[in-house]
């Protein structure tokens, strides 16, 4: 198995943050272009998900808004320190789970025509998240 750690700003604002290319080279640094095998995504952060969805289409934009309306920022939160609404962040991770595995077929992901890799972070107090990536083959 090989395993590194990349780096993501996500800002300021809620996102969802495409990582879909890094995947893709760390894929590719893995072997001479034929290997088959996992990729597994993973974010070590109790605030932040991974999501294999389409982007650039509106639908990043739908995910946030319908989170909004499942995990409001407001007061009900028990865990309530940082920003408002901030429990919300720790408790997103049970919808959008904090980690993703992808096939790998001759050297490349096999994602549906649409999907893409994608970091879901709503935790406005934490601007910066480590994404591990970890390559499996046989």
């Amino acid at each position: 198995m090989r395993s590194q750690m990349i780096e993501v700003v996500t800002g300021s604002r809620e996102r969802v943050h495409d990582i879909t290319a890094a995947c893709e080279d760390f894929v590719r640094s893995c072997g001479d272009g034929g290997l088959d095998g996992l990729l597994h995504v993973f974010v070590p952060h109790a605030t932040a998900g991974v999501a294999l969805i389409e982007l650039g289409s509106g639908s990043d934009d739908d995910l946030l808004a319908a989170l909004a309306d499942l995990l409001p920022a407001d007061d009900r939160w028990r865990h309530a320190h940082g920003s408002a609404g901030h429990g919300r962040s720790h408790v997103m991770p049970a919808l959008i789970p904090p980690y993703a595995t992808v096939p790998v077929l001759a050297g490349r992901l096999a994602l549906g025509t649409w999907q893409s890799v994608a970091v879901v972070d709503l935790n406005v107090d934490n601007r910066e998240r480590r994404v591990r990536l970890s390559f499996l083959s046989g």
